[in-house]
């Protein structure tokens, strides 16, 4: 018997088949948000097999295929085992974490902007005019 979390989705025993008809074992839901440039958002629902990594899911979504700076920003840090701060583009709930990992039911998985300034800087600028 399936859970139900406080959104009404269902998470536990749901089996998934793949294009070809394999069985990939139990599904789960997760999230993507991703806010390309301040007026530009992309938000998606995304079931995935138990033991998908951050970049599995990234690649499953389509977009990797999407959004090319993406792509390439991804096969430059594949290998990485720990976020570097500021570089890092990628995370779970502004957690940032590699690529490799192994996502939980309902994560949601963020993809950042580089900014074009500090934030920090900003406010102070703000605040001398």
């Amino acid at each position: 018997m399936a859970d139900s979390d406080t959104f009404g989705c269902t998470s536990g025993a749901i089996i998934g088949v793949d294009r070809l008809g394999d069985t990939v074992g139990k599904l789960m839901t997760v999230y993507l948000a991703y806010a390309e440039e301040a007026q530009r958002q992309h938000y998606l629902t995304l079931s995935v097999a138990e033991g998908t990594t951050l970049y599995e899911a990234l690649a499953q979504a389509g977009w990797l295929m999407k959004f090319p700076a993406l792509a390439r920003w991804c096969e430059e840090v594949e290998q990485v085992p720990t976020p570097a701060a500021k570089r890092w583009h990628v995370g779970i709930y502004a957690q940032k974490q590699p690529l490799s990992y192994p996502l939980q039911p309902f994560d949601r998985i963020e993809v950042y902007r580089s900014l074009s300034a500090d934030p920090m800087s900003q406010r102070k600028t703000k605040s001398r005019s």
